[in-house]
């Protein structure tokens, strides 16, 4: 948004949920770009939030902020209360009193489709029966979405993400994980033998749809819609070790145990719905992505080439 000349101003609390350093490493990079500021702020702190952003002439909101993690979410269930359920609906106060606003666009997950074992997931099918309080969190964000955009004509979009990787992603995802674990010489812990699907994407394919999103607010008298938007390409997690092998130069040593709660055994994104609406169409195959990701991460761990 800052290279296509778009004033963006930047707001997250910069918690410890993960490394504090690399959540600031992200900032630098974008300081220097005009037009961007940063607010350290709590978005599930509504007034604290106004008071940050009150200065702003704000036309357009995209809400990626939220506590993630699957796993997580068993034993700190309060966090997701607070940033996934106040947080989302402080934004939607937030977006309520700003007098014109063209779009919001918000983070959904995959996660929401829980159990369902009908492949590939589709935005018309049931989504009742989330399996972890993270899928129920980002479920009843859509709802309360939907419910704005009906009481005050809120255009939104909500974005239901596969498995996102890439550089400066997250350290409790696998891809970082397994990619760390074969550097230090560590195992990897494999569920159900490695056989789970994941349809990981790319962060760029992912930006990609994003933008395109944000550009096409929805209309209509419930101005709110929701897509999918992952790589419509699901790898077994085995697969995804042998390219990590591949990258790094090294030979995993893998420990298996089984599901976690919360986990789901396949995902995999219909995407014909923002195929059609939007132009989305991801580009990165795992192999590039993973090599783009252990580059990155040589770099971010001083490791030689």
């Amino acid at each position: 948004m800052l290279a296509r000349g778009e004033q963006v101003i930047g707001v997250d609390n910069i918690n410890a949920y993960y490394s504090v350093a690399l959540k600031e490493s992200r900032i630098a990079d974008l300081k220097p770009h005009n037009g961007f500021t940063f607010l350290k702020q709590d978005f599930a702190d509504l007034d604290g939030l106004r008071k940050a952003v009150g200065w702003a002439e704000i036309d357009r909101i995209v809400h990626l902020g939220a506590q993630p993690g699957v796993r997580y979410s068993i034993d700190h269930p309060m966090a997701y209360a607070t940033a996934n359920l106040t947080g989302h609906l402080a934004m939607l106060e937030l977006a309520r009193g700003i007098k014109g606003l063209r779009h919001m666009v918000y983070a959904s997950s995959s996660s929401v489709y829980g159990g369902n074992t009908k492949l590939p997931f589709s935005e018309s099918d049931a989504v009742d029966h989330p399996v972890s309080l993270y899928a129920a969190t980002k479920r009843a964000d859509e709802l309360m979405s939907d419910t704005y955009a009906h009481l005050y004509g809120i255009p939104q979009t909500g974005l239901r993400f596969f498995t996102v990787y890439g550089p400066s992603g997250r350290p409790d995802m696998a891809v970082w994980l397994f990619t760390e674990a074969l550097f230090d010489g560590k195992p990897i812990r494999l569920f159900e033998n490695g056989t789970l699907l994941r349809d990981f994407t790319y962060v760029d394919d992912i930006v990609a749809g994003v933008l395109a999103v944000l550009d096409g607010p929805p209309a209509g008298e419930r101005p709110h819609r929701v897509y999918n938007i992952g790589n419509n390409k699901p790898e077994r997690v085995t697969r995804l070790v042998e390219i990590i092998e591949h990258a790094t130069g090294r030979k995993a040593q893998t420990i298996n145990e089984p599901m976690q709660p919360g986990d789901v055994p396949a995902t995999y994104a219909d995407i014909d719905a923002i195929r059609r609406d939007h132009g989305f169409e991801p580009t990165t195959p795992l192999e590039e992505g993973v090599h783009r990701f252990v580059e990155w991460y040589r770099g971010w761990r001083g490791l030689p080439a």
